[in-house]
């Protein structure tokens, strides 16, 4: 994958962590568990480090 292709494949990935943070996160809230809270913070992590690595 080159060009714009990487580009649309990486910014699904960042869609499908926010998504999966967004699910984990309310979930863990309405709940009132803890444990999907680590998760959706990492996926958020990784979100952001995909956001900051390939901003175009």
């Amino acid at each position: 994958m080159t060009g714009s292709h990487a580009r649309d494949g990486m910014r699904r990935i960042q869609h499908a962590l926010l998504t999966f943070t967004i699910v984990l996160g309310t979930a863990g809230a309405l709940t009132e568990v803890i444990w999907p809270l680590g998760p959706a913070a990492w996926a958020l992590i990784a979100a952001g480090l995909i956001e900051m690595i390939y901003r175009p």
